[in-house]
């Protein structure tokens, strides 16, 4: 057979449904472009549906409920701008809240607390926020919600950053902590400095739990918190 003859006419419509549901979103983008058949073939609600689920699996429950739901590829596309929207928002927040290469840790929970309100699931973290054209303080705020709030085993979490190249990207946590008792005397406030890659945080290296600090609420003793990108200026605190 000549390489002319390898058409999609030349594969059963049950394999070339096969290859398909085994790419990522992007990849049926372009294999849309190839031909009017592979295009007929990308608006297949089996191709979609899978990936909507596997995406937003609480919102698909509710989908199923509607009588008047009308195709998952057109639903995919149109909730996938509705959390690009939300992305960009939290990404300009983040960005207006920086302050020489920090933020303040009520922002950055705050920016946290938005990606919980509006629903998003790992995915839409792994391709909105995990990108290395993005500041790092984003990615960590992806990173933190990942593992705080939607639970996301670590080791996913770990291939995330891994596909995405960021793992090696660090930020440095600055943290006051209350003095101790000692003999009905407080003892002076405690300043720690730790600088960590998103790796690090995301295996657990540190020796203290960082994200709990970042928490606030999860040591008690927190008197006040700053994430900064890591620097020559950020090392010389240390």
């Amino acid at each position: 057979m000549n390489e002319s003859d390898y058409t999609y006419s030349s594969i059963p419509n049950d394999v070339a449904l096969k290859i398909a549901s085994s790419l990522a979103v992007t990849d049926l983008s372009c294999l849309s472009c190839c031909s009017r058949v592979w295009r007929d073939l990308w608006g297949s609600d089996c191709l979609w549906e899978p990936l909507f689920k596997q995406r937003w699996p609480l919102l698909y429950e509710d989908v199923l409920k509607d009588p008047h739901f009308k195709g998952w590829r057109g639903f995919y596309i149109k909730q996938h701008k509705e959390m690009k929207d939300q992305a960009d928002s939290v990404i300009k927040f983040v960005e207006k809240c920086l302050q020489s290469e920090s933020i303040q840790v009520n922002d950055y929970l705050k920016a946290i607390e938005c990606l919980k309100l509006v629903g998003f699931g790992f995915k839409d973290v792994q391709m909105l926020l995990l990108k290395p054209k993005l500041n790092v303080l984003l990615n960590l705020v992806g990173l933190h919600y990942c593992l705080n709030i939607l639970k996301v085993p670590a080791s996913d979490v770990m291939e995330a950053l891994n596909s995405s190249n960021i793992k090696n990207r660090q930020i440095c946590i600055k943290w006051w902590k209350l003095g101790r008792w000692f003999y009905g005397f407080r003892m002076r406030d405690e300043f720690h400095f730790r600088c960590l890659s998103l790796e690090d945080l995301a295996s657990s290296k540190d020796d203290e739990d960082v994200l709990g600090v970042l928490q606030r609420g999860a040591i008690h003793e927190v008197l006040q918190v700053q994430i900064s990108i890591v620097s020559s200026r950020s090392n010389a605190w240390a």
